[in-house]
């Protein structure tokens, strides 16, 4: 199954600068789940400034229980970035 993620960090006066110095620990945790297969896809919100406000992901997994677990050991979930988290399972189109 796959899953849509969307995230949205905190809005707070720190909220960048605590993204930016969680990032390279959550780039390598995405990394690791991109190589087993369970990521799909990923990316950044933008503010209109051109800011990093938030996350989307496409997860493949085989339940929303495996998806909820993979979110909880996010650094962003654990360290405070994400505050506004969303979960849908999709259908991708195949395209080939």
């Amino acid at each position: 199954m796959e899953f849509l993620l969307t995230a949205y960090d905190s809005t707070d006066e720190g909220a960048l600068d605590r993204r930016m110095s969680v990032r390279e620990e959550h780039l390598a945790y995405a990394r690791k789940l991109y190589q087993n297969g369970n990521l799909i896809k990923g990316g950044a919100f933008l503010s209109d400034e051109g800011k990093m406000i938030g996350s989307t992901i496409i997860y493949q997994v085989d339940s929303e229980a495996e998806v909820q677990e993979i979110i909880a050991n996010d650094p962003y979930k654990i360290k405070g970035v994400w505050v506004d988290i969303t979960t849908k399972p999709i259908r991708l189109a195949n395209l080939d």
